[in-house]
């Protein structure tokens, strides 16, 4: 049993995933540093110094010995924001790898098989130069 999942764990396809995993959670990080720290302050000025992570409803003040409940909606406007640019750095991502994978075209054939004597010849060819059988142009 040791022995099977050391060849699953160990299978080209699992290790890419988790490599993928990795990246995809140190790339998250960047991202939200990204809105959190460069895309929203900027945003937040031009609307009159709003600070988005501070934006919500208060449904119930804070009490002595309850918190605060509220709807914090600007930490949601931070996400779909974080989202949008994780989602369209992907975008990218994969439209690259695509065109990379994306095979040559290929050769104009030269050549067919002659119907009657499976010979080779040329694709132009009106007649087999093998059979003499008329193939058509």
């Amino acid at each position: 049993m040791l022995k099977e999942f050391r060849e699953f764990a160990l299978r080209g396809n699992v290790v890419d995933m988790a490599v993928g995993i990795i990246i995809g959670a140190a790339f998250g990080t960047i991202v939200q540093s990204l809105v959190k720290d460069v895309i929203m302050p900027p945003i937040g000025l031009v609307l009159h110094k709003v600070d988005f992570a501070n934006l919500r409803v208060v449904l119930k003040a804070a009490a002595p010995h309850s918190p605060e409940v509220a709807i914090k909606y600007g930490v949601f406007i931070n996400n779909v924001v974080s989202f949008v640019l994780v989602a369209f750095a992907v975008f990218l991502l994969v439209k690259q790898v695509n065109k990379l994978r994306r095979p040559a075209p290929a050769a104009a054939l030269t050549t067919r098989e002659c119907p009657y004597c499976l010979s080779t010849i040329p694709i132009k060819a009106t007649k087999c130069a093998h059979c003499t059988a008329e193939v058509g142009g």
